[in-house]
C-alpha cells in the first residue's frame, strides 16, 4: 500500500500527467509506477477529464493522486467524490493551511468534509466502507513552495493527517527572489 510505504519512508516512484489524452495516460499506468498524479493546479484538465484519468488509473491498480488547483473545500471534496486516492495540496506555508487540507478531505471527527454519494462511496451504496478508507488509506500530500513553508516544515509535517510533502521548487526558488535559480546557495539550503 502506498500509504504504508510513505509511513515508513520508503520509495515510492510515480509520474506526473499534465496531458489528458486518455491513451498516453493508459500506457503511463502500465508501466509499473506506484501513483500517478493528475495536475489541475496548471492545465485545463475539466473535471469530466479528471474522472475518466483516475478510472484508467485506477484500472491498472495504481494510486490515481491529483493536485487540486488550491486549498479550498470545494474543489478538494469533488475530486475526492470521484475516487481519487489523494490530493496533493499546493501552496501549504503554515500549519493551518495543512489543518485546513485535513479539513477539507476528512469526514467528522477527523475533519470537516461535507458528504456526497458520489463514486468513490459507488454512490452511497459503500459509504460505511468507504469512510473507513479515508481514515485508513486517503493520502494528502502537502506541497511545500514556498520560503515561509520551508520556516513552517515542523509544524506542517506534525499536523495529523499529513502523509508526506511534495517540494515544489520553482514556486519557492521564486518566493526567495530566485525563479528558477535552483544553483543560488539559498535556494538549496532550503531544499535542503
Amino acid at each position: 500500500m502506498l500509504k504504508n510505504k510513505l509511513k515508513k519512508n520508503e520509495l515510492t516512484i510515480g509520474s506526473w500527467i499534465m496531458i489528458g489524452e486518455s491513451t498516453s495516460v493508459e500506457v503511463m499506468a502500465q508501466v509499473g509506477f506506484d501513483w500517478l498524479a493528475i495536475d489541475i493546479e496548471h492545465t485545463s484538465f475539466n473535471l469530466e477529464t479528471v474522472k475518466n484519468l483516475i478510472q484508467i488509473i485506477q484500472s491498472k491498480n495504481i494510486k490515481a493522486l491529483v493536485r487540486v488547483s488550491k486549498n479550498e473545500e470545494v474543489i478538494i471534496k469533488k475530486i475526492l467524490d470521484m475516487g481519487a486516492d489523494g490530493i496533493i495540496v499546493p501552496m501549504v506555508c503554515s500549519k493551518n493551511d495543512a489543518i485546513q487540507a485535513i479539513n477539507f478531505s476528512k469526514y467528522p471527527p477527523d475533519g470537516k468534509r461535507g458528504v456526497g454519494l458520489s463514486r468513490a462511496s459507488q454512490y452511497g451504496d459503500k459509504f460505511e466502507e468507504y469512510k473507513k478508507w479515508v481514515q485508513d488509506e486517503l493520502i494528502v500530500i502537502a506541497q511545500v513552495e514556498h520560503i515561509d513553508a520551508v520556516n513552517n516544515i515542523d509544524q506542517i509535517i506534525k499536523v495529523d493527517g499529513i502523509d508526506g510533502i511534495l517540494i515544489g521548487p520553482y514556486d519557492l526558488s521564486a518566493s526567495m527572489g530566485n525563479p528558477g535559480k535552483f544553483e543560488e546557495k539559498n535556494v538549496k539550503n532550503a531544499i535542503k
